[in-house]
């Protein structure tokens, strides 16, 4: 199976770097119902660290946030994509963005059992609409 590059979008909140947070807004966005498609969490210094949140209900992630008191980001977009794992998988789709002089921000990818692996890219907001063609991102 070819690559699938899918066209997400997320928003993120700032928390401090104190065990638990993430775990915090995991439990209350699945008690609320709220599917992520991914989500990612990293130290940006001072004390705090930056939580990624994908998923198709921003509406119902920003409701969540309300109710618990978290101050989200504005709506952002990256790429979800996802295929078959085997050597190299990730190679194809950073090179194509490469060749065409576009950098990439962040990536993470991870494998998904079963040969099959995804990963995240983000780019920024002047390389979006460019990104997207070139990757077929539907």
């Amino acid at each position: 199976m070819a690559n699938r590059v899918q066209k997400v979008n997320y928003c993120y909140a700032m928390v401090p770097t104190r065990a638990g947070h993430a775990s915090n807004i995991l439990n209350a966005l699945q008690d609320e119902g709220i599917n992520l498609s991914a989500f990612t969490g990293f130290p940006v210094g001072k004390g705090k660290a930056q939580i990624d949140l994908i998923s198709d209900d921003l509406k119902g992630i920003r409701r969540v946030a309300k109710k618990n008191g978290w101050r989200l980001s504005k709506a952002k977009k990256g790429f979800l994509v996802q295929g078959d794992d085997r050597v190299g998988a990730a190679c194809k789709v950073l090179d194509k963005l490469s060749k065409a002089n576009i950098n990439v921000t962040a990536t993470s990818g991870v494998t998904a059992g079963k040969k099959r692996y995804g990963m995240m890219i983000w780019v920024k907001a002047k390389d979006y609409a460019r990104s997207a063609r070139l990757l077929n991102a539907k």
